[in-house]
């Protein structure tokens, strides 16, 4: 199983971002979570298969309506087996 860990930067809070997420995750069935970050930015890390991460990657460059994404960073992996199911929104 593999991992993606991302941080969201833009307009990405206070537009349902982490709502978009979850429901995207879970559709796809990863396990998981998003955040949000004090900073203003959004944090997600998620495992699954290779197809369904590279789907929600692909989502999350455009998020949901009102959303401006305006870059997508990779960050250091998490363990796969640290993450949560079904897909959540933590603090």
């Amino acid at each position: 199983m593999e991992s993606i860990h991302l941080e969201v930067s833009g307009r990405v809070q206070g537009v349902g971002f982490r709502w978009f997420v979850v429901d995207k995750a879970r559709r796809l069935q990863l396990s998981g979570w998003v955040r949000n970050r004090p900073d203003g930015r959004v944090e997600i890390a998620a495992c699954g298969n290779a197809d369904a991460l590279a789907q929600l990657e692909s989502a999350v460059t455009s998020g949901p309506p009102g959303a401006q994404v305006q870059e997508v960073s990779r960050l250091a992996q998490v363990a796969a087996d640290s993450l949560q199911s079904p897909f959540a929104i933590v603090r």
